[in-house]
C-alpha cells in the first residue's frame, strides 16, 4: 500500500522465487478494471517469470481510497502508475535502477503517458492496446463525440453541486454503457466478475476519457518498446498508427486471437504473451538484478 494524494492505494505485489533485487514493472489494466482481474494475471504470470510485478486498484476503484469513485480519469490513472513506481524503487526486493511499466489494453494509454513523463521507466510492454485517436473519433461523429463530453461535463458539475456521482454500467449489451462489445460484457460480467470489481463507469469520466488521446504519447517515449496485438484485437490500425509513430527502440508481434478479451484471460494467449514481455524486460532491463526464469 502507498499514498497518492492522500489517498491509499492498495495493490498486489508478485515477487519471482528467491532472493535478490529484482527487476520490476508495474501493470496497468483495461477501464474500470482492478487488480484480482487481468492486471493480476499478468502480474503473476511476469513474477513467474523472473519480473516482479505490481498490479494495483487505482484510486476510486476496488480497495483503493479515493472519490469519485468508478472516475475513470487518465491524469489520475497516470498519477498513480508513477507513484506506484516510486513505491516499487523503495521495496527491498525491488532494483530502482531496473524498472519497467507493462499494459493491457486502455492501460497501454495510460502507461505511455507515464513512460513519456516517468524517468524511472526503463522499458515499456503493451498487449492489446487501445490507442486511441480522438482526432479520428471526433472526426467520424463530431456531434456525437462533442455531446459524450459534455454530458460527462454536466455530471461533474452536478457531482460538485451535489456529491452524487452519476453512473452507467461499465460493461452492457443493453442501454447506455462504457463497454458494449459482447466479449468486454462476458468478461466483466461473467468471467471475471470478482467481488472486489463493481460493474459501473461515473459519467462524468466522459468529459476527460472521451478526449483522451493515447496516440500523443508516442513521440515522447524514449526507452524500448514491445507492442503485442492481434488483427482482432482493439483497432490494430490505430496500434500501427503508434508504433509509427514511435521513436525509441520498438519491436511488434502479431498473435493470433478470437478477439480483444481473451488477451486478458486466455492461458495460451496470455503465456505467449508473458513469454514475450518478459524476455523483452530481461533483455531491457539487464543487469545482475535480472534473474532468468
Amino acid at each position: 500500500m502507498f499514498e497518492v494524494g492522500g489517498d491509499a492505494v492498495v495493490g498486489d505485489l508478485h515477487l519471482p522465487d528467491g532472493l535478490g533485487r529484482f527487476a520490476a514493472v508495474v501493470v496497468a489494466g483495461p477501464m474500470t478494471s482492478v487488480k484480482e482481474q487481468v492486471t493480476g494475471v499478468y502480474a503473476a504470470a511476469l513474477s513467474e517469470r523472473g519480473i516482479a510485478a505490481l498490479a494495483i486498484d487505482h484510486r476510486g476503484y476496488g480497495e483503493s481510497d479515493g472519490v469519485p469513485r468508478q472516475y475513470e480519469h487518465h491524469g489520475r490513472k497516470v498519477e498513480d502508475l508513477r507513484a506506484a513506481l516510486r513505491f516499487l524503487a523503495s521495496r527491498p526486493e525491488v532494483a530502482a535502477d531496473r524498472l519497467g511499466a507493462a499494459a493491457v489494453c486502455l492501460g497501454s494509454g495510460y502507461a505511455a503517458h507515464a513512460a513519456a513523463q516517468e524517468p524511472l521507466i526503463r522499458a515499456a510492454g503493451f498487449v492489446a492496446g487501445y490507442f486511441r485517436d480522438p482526432k479520428a473519433m471526433r472526426a467520424a461523429d463530431p456531434e456525437g463525440f462533442d455531446a459524450k463530453v459534455a454530458e460527462g461535463r454536466a455530471a461533474r458539475h452536478k457531482y460538485e453541486a451535489t456529491g452524487e456521482v452519476e453512473t452507467v454500467p461499465a460493461a452492457a449489451l443493453e442501454g447506455d454503457a462504457a463497454m458494449q462489445t459482447a466479449d468486454t460484457v462476458d468478461y466483466y460480467t461473467r468471467r471475471a466478475a470478482v467481488p472486489n470489481y463493481r460493474n459501473a463507469f461515473a459519467v462524468m469520466s466522459r468529459e476527460f476519457f472521451v478526449p483522451f488521446d493515447v496516440q500523443a504519447a508516442a513521440h515522447g517515449i524514449e526507452v524500448p518498446v514491445l507492442m503485442i496485438h492481434s488483427e482482432k484485437a482493439l483497432n490494430p490500425t490505430w496500434a500501427r498508427q503508434f508504433f509509427d509513430a514511435l521513436n525509441a527502440q520498438k519491436s511488434m508481434e502479431w498473435l493470433l486471437s478470437s478477439g480483444q478479451t481473451d488477451f486478458y484471460d486466455d492461458p495460451g494467449l496470455v503465456n505467449m504473451s508473458a513469454d514475450r514481455l518478459a524476455e523483452h524486460f530481461r533483455r531491457n532491463l539487464a543487469g545482475s538484478h535480472v534473474r532468468p526464469p
